[in-house]
């Protein structure tokens, strides 16, 4: 039995579908409110049916020289067209991306973490940095 970290799957974001997208500027100053913008299938389009999905993505802070994550936000994707008159038949289809505002006091790294129904966990950081 592995552990749940070697679960976890990464590549280039611009070449694989299922690695979560972390958009957001690259310095910020302390204590400054600012945008991160999370997102799956920016250069390849990630499906999005009843039978194939990306379920939720969650966002993490880890600040330079600390041990531990901050968990900054779950954004669950509940919405896949389905319907009583079948599936991808649904009115409505939820978009697998969010946008957290946040602010940080120190440099470090923001980690997302993403479920597709199918293809499982995947996960992407970025550095970032405080003036």
């Amino acid at each position: 039995m592995g552990k749940m970290g070697e679960m976890y799957q990464t590549a280039d974001w611009k070449s694989e579908k299922h690695v979560p997208v972390i958009e957001c500027p690259d310095t910020v100053q302390a204590g400054e409110i600012f945008n991160v913008t999370l997102s799956l299938g920016k250069e390849v389009a990630h499906p999005n049916t009843v039978e194939h999905h990306i379920r939720w993505i969650r966002l993490f802070f880890k600040p330079d020289d600390d041990k531990f994550v901050y968990h900054v936000g779950s954004y669950e994707f509940a919405a896949h067209g389905e319907s009583v008159a079948g599936a991808d038949q649904g009115p409505v289809h939820c978009h697998h991306a969010a946008v957290a505002g946040m602010q940080i006091k120190k440099s470090g790294a923001l980690l997302a973490t993403a479920y597709c129904n199918i293809h499982g966990l995947w996960e992407n950081a970025k550095p970032i940095k405080v003036a």
